[in-house]
């Protein structure tokens, strides 16, 4: 621990259970000083634990549906009112695809489910920042993370729309960004993370050929969701003032390897 978040305040979207990445993310925003609310949509919440993990954390549960501008509003409102000011950074960890839980191939997508994934997705950032913008919620300096993918720019069978819902995800944080970073000193980036072995992540068809692709292509191996987690608290920090606008690789190397020894060795057996 480092006090790397000492004092500061924050809202993180998505813990649903001890595996996902906000959940390991709250634990050591916590470890390191922070105080924050906890957020999730109301039907994710039943299915998850997040009880347990207010408990531990000391962190309010604001139930908000992402994809619901009144909810955003009241989540920013009661946040402020719970932390006693304006907060200094989020987490946005959400998607969903009814299209990758079915199976369904991208050639033959429910077009009506893949603009449901977006906005859960992606537009949901937007939400997020325009409401937090429009409330002057987040302090100068404050700092927004969204947890984002490879196949955004790289094409992986199986995961379907989630790909292009991750491209429109970082497209905003890039869009959003500028402005945020110009007005109000609020740095908004990505963290492209490893597959990582999440609740949501293994209902990706294919996803343990995902995941020991990966670990065999990146020289650092897979990045796990306690990294993941490390990396996004010094994204909060004071440590990266001048970081925003990015897409931040966190994969082992994975995302700048063409080719490893461990994988070319299986193609020569």
């Amino acid at each position: 621990m480092y006090n790397l978040l000492k004092g500061k305040k924050g809202i993180i979207f998505g813990a649903l259970d001890e595996n996902s990445i906000a959940w390991k993310v709250a634990l050591k925003a916590h470890e390191e000083g922070a105080k924050f609310t906890l957020t999730n949509a109301p039907i994710a919440m039943r299915m998850g634990a997040i009880k347990a993990l207010g408990e531990t954390t000391g962190a309010e549960i604001i139930p908000a549906d992402a994809t619901s501008m009144e909810d955003l509003e009241n989540l920013f409102t009661k946040s402020q009112e719970v932390l006693g000011g304006k907060i200094d950074f989020i987490l946005h960890s959400i998607g969903m695809s009814i299209n990758v839980r079915k199976g369904r191939p991208y050639t033959d997508l429910k077009h009506d489910d893949f603009l449901k994934a977006m906005d859960i997705s992606a537009l949901s950032l937007h939400r997020v920042l325009q409401t937090a913008y429009k409330q002057d919620a987040i302090n100068r300096g404050g700092s927004v993370v969204a947890l984002s993918y490879i196949a955004a720019q790289r094409i992986f069978p199986g995961y379907s729309d989630m790909a292009d819902n991750k491209s429109a995800l970082e497209s905003i944080a890039r869009s959003f960004g500028y402005y945020y970073g110009k007005e109000r000193g609020v740095r908004v980036n990505t963290v492209s993370q490893s597959p990582t072995k999440t609740t949501a992540g293994s209902g990706i068809k294919g996803f343990d050929v995902f995941y020991d692709y990966a670990e065999k292509m990146s020289p650092l191996g897979n990045a796990s969701a306690d990294e993941c987690a490390d990396y996004c608290v010094a994204l909060f920090s004071d440590l990266t003032k001048k970081i925003t606008m990015q897409n931040l690789f966190h994969d082992g190397g994975f995302s700048n390897t063409g080719v490893s020894q461990e994988v070319m060795e299986m193609f020569m057996k």
